[in-house]
């Protein structure tokens, strides 16, 4: 499970080497708040094995479920009782703009639909 990327932001994450304030992590995975957030609470959540996309992640079913079960704690943890959006941007037509698979945890305020 120590497969990282040296060039991937998220690896360097991982390991230490680029800060993030971290707010949860778990065998699997590590949470930390967007520097972008957009909204209230925006947090991330990756895998801390490199995985490009969470459509590859998908073959990791653990790895997926951990992953999963880390953000609803991150949601309970910051109060999101009231809903929160869990969002997976997968590939570049997505929006996906880091790629190493990621699951968005948005909350503290109404959520529009259709998203994007």
């Amino acid at each position: 499970m120590s497969e990282t990327s040296p060039d991937c932001l998220f690896c360097r994450i991982v390991g230490g080497d680029v800060p993030a304030d971290v707010v949860a992590e778990s065998e699997h995975s590590l949470a930390f708040r967007d520097i972008e957030p957009q909204a209230p609470t925006h947090c991330l959540v990756i895998p801390r094995r490199h995985v490009a996309t969470v459509g590859e992640l998908a073959d990791h079913p653990d790895e997926l479920t951990d992953a999963v079960v880390l953000a609803a704690a991150v949601a309970a943890q910051e109060g999101l009782d009231d809903g929160y959006r869990l969002v997976a941007n997968t590939g570049a037509r997505a929006h996906q703009t880091v790629f190493h698979a990621h699951l968005h945890v948005l909350g503290g305020r109404d959520m529009t639909w259709p998203p994007g």
